[in-house]
């Protein structure tokens, strides 16, 4: 048999196995100790800035009801801004669960947010995409499906994520109804919900009582959702009106800073964690006095500005020092916490791109961060979602499951069977052990080259991106899409071309 031959034998044996695993997401559950970077004194420090942030600077809520229901539970309000002095804030903040399962569509995708574990999610929010055939333009709803049923088909994504690119071929007013109805139908993971307005919001939560019940919702999370703080200290009426939507629904949100160190927070690292946290929490507190006991997500997503050029840098050293940081703020409020994701400020999935992912993945998993968004496919600071880079960042996220594990110290984790076998100058290739677990002994990535220089050339030369250009082609040229009730999906249709009517949009 020729060497051509074998190589492409053994991919196909490869691909054989790794189409087995697709779909069968396992959630990850941390075997390795949580890393941290701070003194229980420096914590208390940052928690003492931020309560006198609350208490003395204040936050502004640009809501009239939302200021009253502050208001009403203790805050002191003038004008749009409210303060909170600290009895209040932790009065509050213990209402909230320390973890929560969001449900599924398929039962067997129900995610755990909270604890020892972590959820993936792909990319959200880039109005471009990328590959490598068509390079960078703007999303479409094509597109939008695409991400949907790749990451459905990964199994180191635990979460199908929201708004994987925006599908600007379908109208503003609309397309999130688009977009929630593909989730539902081209995947059977967990999805998050609609904020670009509390409408939007509002249908959001329709689909999901026709697709789980009414009654199921006011019990069990089923839709989580993204609410971003307009930072420095202050959160607008859109995102206002989507907090008393999905809180009044008991539907859990991530509350996240949007904070980038030298412009929307101080230039130091210590100044931007305690507007973090002050911010985070003031939003926190809010949804559990409409709601008290709704589940929430402690977010955090900070990088910082070149402040000699203005431009956003991703995988810097302060954005570790940040994730460290929020990690043991969230702990110590006994909150899930979200933060991370394969981030770089390159436009294609170059080195560049694999450096600053690697610098910012590493940390999001060495404190066993509960809810990672932007875990595959991000490019170009957050504008593009990238085809390749999405496959490449899975591979990565892959190695972190296997990582995650840490090391078996069983009789069987030793060997010690493989030690009888061989003699002095042996090996342990043969051994009854090594058949054992020949297969998933080590992480193997089927992205990646580990062959000879000249076995690689004769395979063609085939670099990371086309590798995974091929990949993510042959990934959708088998997608098959999960089994989907008729009557839910008719019933999810009539909504959408009703909500499109009355927007006029429909038909």
């Amino acid at each position: 048999m020729s060497a051509v031959a074998e190589t492409a034998r053994r991919r196909e044996r490869r691909e054989r196995r790794h189409a087995a695993a697709v779909h069968t997401m396992q959630q990850i559950e941390y075997q390795v100790p949580r890393m941290a970077l701070l003194s229980d004194a420096q914590v208390q420090r940052i928690h003492d800035i931020s309560m006198w942030i609350l208490a003395k600077q204040g936050i502004a809520f640009y809501d009239e009801e939302c200021r009253q229901i502050l208001a009403a539970h203790g805050a002191r309000v003038e004008g749009d801004i409210v303060y909170m002095d600290e009895e209040l804030v932790m009065r509050y903040l213990a209402m909230a669960p320390a973890e929560f399962t969001q449900m599924a569509r398929n039962p067997a995708n129900n995610v755990i947010i909270g604890g020892n574990r972590s959820v993936f999610a792909p990319v959200y929010g880039p109005p471009f995409v990328q590959d490598a055939d068509r390079g960078r333009r703007e999303g479409t709803l094509a597109d939008f499906h695409n991400f949907v049923k790749l990451t459905y088909m990964s199994p180191y994504l635990h979460h199908s994520g929201g708004t994987v690119c925006e599908p600007n071929d379908e109208p503003v007013p609309t397309r999130h109804l688009d977009m929630i109805f593909a989730h539902v139908k081209y995947s059977d993971k967990a999805f998050m919900g609609s904020v670009t307005e509390p409408w939007n919001a509002a249908d959001a939560v329709k689909m999901c009582e026709i697709l789980f019940g009414k009654e199921t919702m006011q019990q069990q999370p089923v839709v989580l959702s993204l609410i971003n703080v307009s930072s420095p200290r202050r959160h607008d009426d859109r995102m206002l009106g989507c907090i008393k939507v999905y809180a009044r629904a008991r539907q859990p949100m991530i509350v996240t800073p949007f904070l980038m160190a030298g412009a929307m927070s101080p230039a130091s690292v210590a100044g931007t964690l305690a507007l973090q946290n002050a911010e985070a929490l003031s939003g926190l507190v809010l949804i559990q006095m409409i709601s008290p006991g709704c589940p929430v997500v402690y977010g955090s997503f900070m990088t910082n500005l070149d402040l000699q050029s203005g431009a956003t840098v991703f995988g810097s050293p302060e954005s570790q020092l940040t994730m460290f940081s929020v990690a043991q703020l969230a702990q110590r409020y006994k909150l899930p916490f979200r933060t991370g994701g394969t981030f770089t400020s390159s436009k294609i999935p170059d080195a560049q791109a694999g450096y600053e992912s690697v610098q910012v993945m590493l940390p999001a998993v060495q404190v066993q961060t509960n809810f990672v968004l932007h875990a595959a496919g991000w490019l170009e600071s957050g504008l593009v979602s990238g085809y390749e880079k999405f496959i490449l960042d899975c591979d990565l996220l892959g190695m972190y499951h296997n990582w995650a594990k840490g090391i078996d110290f069983s009789d069987e984790g030793f060997a010690l069977d493989a030690f009888d076998e061989v003699a002095p100058g042996g090996h342990f290739l043969g051994t009854q052990h090594t058949m054992r677990h020949f297969r998933d002994a080590f992480y193997r990535s089927d992205t990646m080259d580990y062959d000879a220089y000249e076995q690689w050339v004769i395979n063609g030369s085939r670099d990371s991106i086309m590798r995974a250009n091929e990949k993510w082609k042959k990934m959708l040229a088998e997608y098959e899409a999960p089994p989907l009730d008729e009557a839910l999906e008719a019933e999810l249709l009539k909504f959408m071309n009703k909500r499109k009517r009355e927007v006029g949009f429909g038909k």
